[in-house]
């Protein structure tokens, strides 16, 4: 699938009817998804055929272009009831057979339960703003927990430079991921791929 007709197809994705501000749900633009997903898929090769999770999914627009670009099976995980019934809706539209939803608290989860279970995990978490500060970095770290290869999260280009770079050894520990590229303008992608000493295979 080439990178327009994916923008395209996520056009049509429904997203929040009445967002709400304390969990910060604000859409992830179709051109954003799609350019990041599209990196991700003919760049890294962590999408096709690879069990994928999307935290903070909110309306799936990630988890619904992960699957158009023939992820194995796209986990997408939310807090939110009505966020996932537009999720839902979504992937019923679009006759996706490679989606999953699980509604929880991400930050209630049993640690090991989902431990390095996931290929590849994709996200636009909570920046952190408002009542919320810090919700960016605790996303970052159960990411890092369930994926096995790689993470890659969205983020406001302050939050790179003031937060992940200087602090990388609070965020990730003795043993940081590597950062491999990133998304330029308002917003950075970091795409973390996990080292063998990080996360043994």
């Amino acid at each position: 699938m080439k990178l327009k007709e994916l923008e395209s197809c996520l056009q049509q994705v429904d997203t929040f009817e009445e967002p709400k501000i304390l969990l910060e749900q604000y859409p992830t633009s179709p051109h954003i998804a799609a350019c990041m997903l599209y990196t991700i898929h003919n760049t890294f090769d962590d999408i096709e055929g690879k069990l994928v999770a999307d935290l903070g999914c909110g309306c799936g627009v990630l988890s619904i272009g992960a699957s158009m670009l023939d992820a194995g099976l796209c986990v997408g995980f939310d807090v939110d009831e009505d966020a996932l019934e537009i999720f839902r809706r979504n992937a019923e539209e679009f006759e996706l057979s490679n989606v999953d939803l699980l509604q929880c608290d991400l930050f209630h989860l049993e640690a090991e339960a989902y431990a390095q279970k996931f290929d590849t995990v994709i996200m636009n978490p909570p920046f952190g703003t408002k009542h919320n500060q810090g919700m960016d970095m605790k996303f970052l770290r159960a990411a890092l927990t369930m994926a096995n290869t790689a993470v890659y999260s969205l983020h406001k280009t302050s939050t790179r430079e003031k937060e992940l770079s200087p602090r990388s050894d609070q965020v990730f520990g003795e043993n940081p991921p590597s950062l491999l590229a990133k998304m330029t303008e308002a917003w950075t992608a970091e795409v973390l791929r996990t080292n063998e000493k990080h996360f043994p295979h």
